[in-house]
């Protein structure tokens, strides 16, 4: 297979290219080359997406069986790009995310929940993460109008692995491999259901190969483990005896821990991790255990420099901060 990936440098991009290569597909990827290395093997094309003849460059390189979409963010570019890309590929598969749903992450999702309607602007005072939903599922709408029946929108809930640039679980890794009394968010019974960025990986590939239509959740199965499991993994690969203290979420809130960011992957919205992904697993998406997941972070963490981002910037309390509510907790349990 022929394919493309707009993107390819980092996280999920780089691990699709990385699997593309391994099945015998010859890869091309297109990104800007700015703060990313190219995997030996994948054919690059130097562009920006936002510039027109940078894909008009592109599309001069084509035919593409498929193209995997890991980069875009924004309907005009997601226009732009399978505007130059709908007359030489025969398949587009678009990452997309659980953000969309009208209800996330308040509510359950299936597969055929409600999504976001689209606008070029949102009201006031719209969050981050509702801004993200909306301008994804216009990029969701840009797709399936250019590639009406040969498109596939991929909405994944976290993703978690080796190459992580978000940063949630090396956070984590590292907190816990300092040891001492750490604070542990919620309950530790809270289920959750990240995913592997290898198994996302994987069923894009699926999808692509098979030119599968339709929308996707992609996520762990509901249950697949719980946040004690995820720290106790974390403790496991660092080799740490670390002190988990679980804090309820409701003394969490009254101390202004900022959820989601103030510490990784907490929220207690019933909706967070609760969306089934019954399309996906029908259609072969398979979900490793998440100890693995971990194991293999830590590994790749110790071979790499890791490289701070806009958004893992953003992640974590300090430990001083850590250790007052850890104090106040303390106070107010005698």
């Amino acid at each position: 297979m022929r394919l493309l990936i707009l993107g390819g440098g980092h996280f999920l991009g780089r691990t699709i290219a990385a699997q593309a290569l391994a099945r015998g597909h010859q890869v091309t990827v297109f990104n800007r080359g700015k703060s990313s290395t190219d995997l030996p093997g994948v054919t690059v094309v130097r562009g920006d997406r936002s510039v027109p003849a940078d894909l008009v460059n592109l599309a001069a390189r084509g035919d593409w069986d498929a193209v995997v979409d890991t980069s875009g963010m924004t309907t005009d570019l997601v226009e732009l790009s399978t505007g130059a890309l709908a007359g030489i590929v025969d398949h587009y598969v678009f990452i997309s995310t659980v953000n969309v749903y009208q209800g996330w992450p308040v509510e359950p999702l299936t597969d055929d929940s409600p999504v976001r309607s689209y606008a070029p602007y949102g009201p006031p005072g719209e969050s981050s993460a509702d801004e993200y939903g909306r301008l994804k599922a216009g990029c969701e709408q840009a797709v399936t109008t250019a590639f009406a029946g040969r498109s596939a929108l991929l909405r994944p809930g976290v993703i978690l692995g080796p190459h992580e640039n978000v940063g949630r679980l090396p956070w984590w890794l590292t907190r816990i491999r300092e040891g001492g009394r750490v604070l542990a968010p919620g309950r530790p019974d809270w289920p959750i259901q990240p995913v592997d960025v290898r198994d996302v990986a994987a069923f894009a590939l699926d999808v692509a190969e098979q030119r599968l239509p339709g929308s996707y959740n992609v996520t762990a199965p509901i249950g697949h483990s719980t946040f004690e499991e995820l720290l106790d993994a974390c403790r496991t690969a660092v080799d740490s005896v670390a002190d988990l203290v679980w804090v309820d979420d409701a003394f969490l809130r009254r101390h202004r821990v900022p959820e989601w960011v103030g510490l990784p992957l907490w929220r207690d919205y019933s909706g967070t991790w609760h969306v089934d992904a019954a399309r996906a697993r029908a259609a072969g998406l398979t979900c490793r255990p998440l100890p693995d997941t971990v194991t293999d972070t830590w590994q790749w963490m110790r071979d790499t420099t890791l490289a701070e981002t806009e958004r893992s910037a953003e992640l974590g309390i300090t430990r001083r901060r850590e250790q007052e509510i850890l104090a106040a907790w303390d106070a107010a349990r005698i």
